[in-house]
């Protein structure tokens, strides 16, 4: 287990995108072992890499790492987009302890019945536009900076960039009502290792399709 990290998760988003995200922003090369059919989960399973039975779940550094948001703590602590001292952490974990409730939301669009789909659109365009963003948009305007934190690039601005373009894969004007975050938007997409991420060919992944939901829903269940 040395060498790069190895991602070990569907071909897709859901709660590895972040860690790819992270990954990615701090110039780290990974390698992907992906799940195609329930067989694959049950060996992880069964050969005790999985703490709790589950994926995300990323290898590195001589360890079998589980639970996103700790994968994610690990790798913003050991490349440093954690802050430069306890109070700028605290505002990141604050920060992105609600992102990730947004993230929740519009990651589990594409998986909701037909039935539920609009009312679940609803319900995350208003988090979106009227509980986050504008949490965002403020901070941005108080903290005065070019980062949501101190003076640096943290885990928080790449978290909320990876938001900001997935509300926009919803609601391409999303950011209409809010000009310092689409300033923002701009300032961290041309960081050079983000920028490289965004770039068609990169470990990127899409947003799911009707037809990846029924894949992932038979490795899982």
């Amino acid at each position: 287990m040395s060498g790069k990290p190895k991602l070990h998760y569907f071909n897709g988003r859901g709660r590895m995108e972040t860690i790819r995200w992270l990954l990615a922003a701090a110039g780290v090369e990974f390698e992907e072992s992906y799940l195609e059919k329930k067989e694959d989960l049950t060996k992880l399973q069964k050969d005790g890499s999985l703490l709790f039975q589950q994926v995300p779940m990323v290898e590195m550094d001589g360890m079998k790492l589980v639970q996103t948001r700790a994968i994610a703590n690990y790798i913003a602590t050991k490349y440093n987009l954690c802050g430069k001292d306890l109070k700028e952490r605290a505002l990141i974990d604050m920060y992105v302890e609600g992102m990730f409730d947004l993230n929740e939301l519009l990651m589990t669009y594409g998986y909701q019945p037909a039935d539920k789909k609009e009312q679940h659109f609803a319900n995350m365009m208003d988090k979106a536009t009227n509980r986050y963003f504008p949490v965002f948009e403020k901070v941005l305007k108080d903290h005065g900076k070019d980062f949501l934190v101190g003076n640096q690039l943290s885990r928080a601005d790449v978290q909320l960039l990876e938001l900001i373009l997935m509300a926009e894969e919803f609601k391409p004007d999303i950011l209409a009502q809010f000009p310092l975050l689409q300033r923002f938007k701009a300032r961290i997409s041309n960081i050079p290792t983000i920028k490289k991420f965004l770039q068609p060919g990169s470990q990127r992944k899409p947003p799911v399709r009707e037809e990846d939901v029924a894949k992932v829903i038979k490795i899982f269940y």
